[in-house]
Parts: C-alpha cells; sequence; structure tokens
C-alpha cells in the first residue's frame, strides 16, 4: 500500500490536499512554502511544475509559474525539491504537470527519477485517458499512483475508463472552467460527486474555486474524502513576496482552519 492510500485509510475525515507550484517565487521559499503547508495539516501536497502554457490553470497559478519559471526553475530543480521535504516529512507529494513536460524528459526517466526522490503520485492534467497508455504503464513500473481528473462533462462510459486506470485518488473537477477562487461550491459538483460513487470506492476529492471553510464544509457534508485548494494558497504566497515569515504564519493557519472546517 502507498502512502496516498495509507493517509486516506488512516483520516477520520476528508483530506486536505493543498496545491502550490514547485519553485515560487524560488526554490528555498517553496520548501518553506510546502513545509507550511505540513505544518498546517495538510495531508497531501500537490506540486505543480511550471509550465509555460497551463491551459488548466487560472491567472492566480498562471502568474506563480511565470515566477517560478522567471527564477530559474527547471524539472532537476524541482526533484531536488521534492528530495528536500523527504527529509523531514512522509506526506504525500503529487506533482501535476502537462504532457510536454514528460514528453520532453523521456516517459520512463520522468517516472523512474519521479520515483527516486519521493512522488507518490502524478496527475498529467492536459492526458486524455484514451492516450495514456504509456504514462500508465510507466507509473505502475515505479509504483506512482496515476491519478486523473472528471469533469461535470465527462461521460459515464469515460468515467468507468478513467477509474479503471486510477489510483490514489480521483481529482473531481467542481467547476466549469479553470482554476481560481469562487463564491460557491456549485450543485454541479456535488451531482458529478455523487455520480463518480456509482462506479468506484476510490477516494473523491473536489477541487478548482474551493477556499473557505464554507466551502469545506460543503464538501465535506456531500461526501467528499478530500478537497484540493490550489489558488487560495498561491494567493497568499502572492500577496506576502519578501515576508517569507509572515507567509508560512498565513499558510499555518489558512490550512488550521480549512481543516478543522472538514
Amino acid at each position: 500500500m502507498g502512502r496516498i492510500a495509507e493517509t486516506f485509510g488512516a483520516l477520520k475525515g476528508p483530506a486536505f490536499i493543498g496545491f502550490t507550484v514547485a519553485g515560487d517565487p524560488d526554490r528555498e521559499t517553496c520548501i518553506r512554502v510546502a513545509k507550511a503547508l505540513i505544518d498546517g495539516g495538510a495531508d497531501i501536497v500537490e506540486l505543480g511544475i511550471p509550465f509555460s502554457d497551463p491551459v488548466a490553470d487560472g491567472p492566480t497559478i498562471q502568474k506563480a509559474d511565470e515566477r517560478s519559471l522567471a527564477a530559474g526553475t527547471r524539472i532537476d530543480g524541482v526533484f531536488e525539491i521534492v528530495s528536500e521535504l523527504r527529509k523531514t516529512s512522509r506526506v504525500p507529494i503529487v506533482f501535476l504537470t502537462y504532457y510536454n513536460t514528460v514528453y520532453h524528459r523521456g516517459v520512463d526517466r520522468f517516472y523512474r527519477e519521479a520515483h527516486a526522490a519521493g512522488v507518490d503520485g502524478i496527475l498529467v492534467a492536459d492526458m486524455p485517458v484514451e492516450e495514456s497508455d504509456d504514462v500508465f504503464e510507466a507509473a505502475i513500473r515505479y509504483d506512482i499512483d496515476p491519478i486523473f481528473l472528471i469533469t461535470q462533462t465527462t461521460s459515464d462510459d469515460r468515467i468507468r475508463q478513467i477509474v479503471a486506470r486510477s489510483r490514489g485518488y480521483l481529482y473531481l473537477v467542481a467547476v466549469l472552467g479553470v482554476t481560481g477562487v469562487r463564491d460557491a461550491v456549485s450543485s454541479g459538483a456535488i451531482e458529478l460527486l455523487q455520480r463518480v460513487r456509482n462506479h468506484t470506492g476510490l477516494p473523491l476529492a473536489l477541487g478548482f474555486g474551493i477556499s473557505t471553510p464554507a466551502h469545506a464544509k460543503t464538501c465535506a457534508a456531500a461526501g467528499a474524502d478530500g478537497i484540493i485548494v490550489g489558488s487560495a494558497i498561491v494567493r497568499i504566497v502572492e500577496d506576502n513576496l519578501g515576508k517569507p515569515d509572515r507567509m508560512e504564519t498565513e499558510l499555518r493557519e489558512y490550512v488550521t482552519r480549512m481543516k478543522k472546517a472538514l
């Protein structure tokens, strides 16, 4: 059993999955951000590998990608960030990336190096399940959970295909559109949660647009096994550039509030 399955199995309530962009705004601060999320109670950390055209992401995360790339973050540096976090924590780490990054590194090499660094799961945001053979096989070969997105427009037939290839948890997209803070959790997100539940016993985590304790309570009450928060975390980073101590404090306090709501 991998670390992700162990984490979900040990929790008494939904998991808090915190996202940040690897290398934002620089390597050392990013490590402090991830540690602050863990100290605040994050059950899983998602690291976004910075990409020049992150089509699934809204402006907040796009700007974080730009800051990271401007700071010189490259894939070797992302692996080094994971290795550094592994010195002090066993909290599961998941990569969120785009296929171009994996392809240019070489699929086998990318997954082999991710495993060596201590990565537990990888979500390739723009890879349809129908074209995932090489990635799926590499993930299984290197004991990394392949994680897939399911949206409100995903058909039941495709949900069954995705479930058959998924490990760890499923990432349910709570909104139609890109990432970013929203006012409320949509009824469509709750309907999606209930529809996917009919197909699998895997943990179901809702992401995109979730940012407040009220959102967390809504997701928990609906039966979500986890929530994924990205833009709200990245905004705290952005609001405290050059003030890392304050950044850490605000991140810890934010995660603690969200965990309490769950």
